[in-house]
């Protein structure tokens, strides 16, 4: 994927959900995967000639386990102009047992704190369109409800504004992308990586895709034309 299809996937987003205002100071969670290093590239690009005038800052939570290098992030964030915090935490300590879930709490939590101290008013997640459908799938296997994540989301208790510019792009494209433009890909160094219910939901719909190819698209096509809360 070249950027300037990666501009359109992500300028759609920003209009059809009215993500950015004048003035909004973002914050963008840098996990060092590719999904956010594109959501980097792209919300970089786009604010040199978005007509909302806005400016980005880039954290990355360190969980505590070690050998989690962001040379490369930093000197990418130095490349493209933008400011680039690391946000220390002993995470690692309070989770047991691959307790993702609560690891998965204490890093927002840890992020909202960051996003805070550096004045932001929002903070843009790297979910892409392959993580809509298969947060909708599991909400249908593990829980019975037609759902999935909002576009944008206001937490209630703070004034932080969550977005998710990348939720038209395929993961295809971006995978295209971070090998097209060389990004500086940091593997996760959490132990229990790879071994969530998303991980055998998103192998689920590889194996439908071989027998019904495009169903992620026509699904991410129901959920829109759906009318559910967040999405219409």
């Amino acid at each position: 994927m070249k950027l300037q299809k990666l501009y359109s996937y992500v300028r759609k987003a920003l209009d059809d959900y009215k993500m950015i205002e004048d003035g909004d100071r973002i914050a963008i969670g840098i996990s060092g995967g590719k999904d956010s290093l594109t959501l980097l590239y792209a919300l970089a690009g786009l604010r040199k000639f978005y007509p909302k005038k806005f400016n980005i800052v880039a954290i990355t939570i360190d969980l505590g386990y070690g050998n989690f290098d962001v040379s490369k992030i930093e000197k990418l964030c130095n490349d493209l102009d933008v400011e680039f915090y690391v946000e220390k935490t002993e995470i690692a300590k309070m989770v047991k047992n691959g307790e993702c879930s609560l690891c998965a709490r204490l890093r927002k939590g840890a992020f909202k704190t960051a996003a805070l101290a550096n004045k932001c008013n929002k903070i843009a997640y790297a979910h892409n369109q392959d993580d809509v459908v298969e947060t909708m799938m599991m909400a249908l296997i593990y829980e019975g409800r037609f759902c999935s994540f909002w576009p944008v989301t206001k937490f209630d208790d703070c004034n932080l504004t969550v977005i998710r510019p990348l939720i038209y792009a395929p993961v295809a494209d971006i995978v295209g992308f971070k090998n097209k433009y060389n990004l500086p890909i940091e593997k996760n160094p959490c132990p229990y990586d790879k071994t969530t219910n998303r991980t055998y939901v998103r192998e689920l719909l590889k194996e439908i895709n071989e027998h019904a190819p495009g169903v992620k698209k026509r699904m991410m096509t129901a959920i829109k034309n759906a009318g559910l809360e967040g999405w219409s």
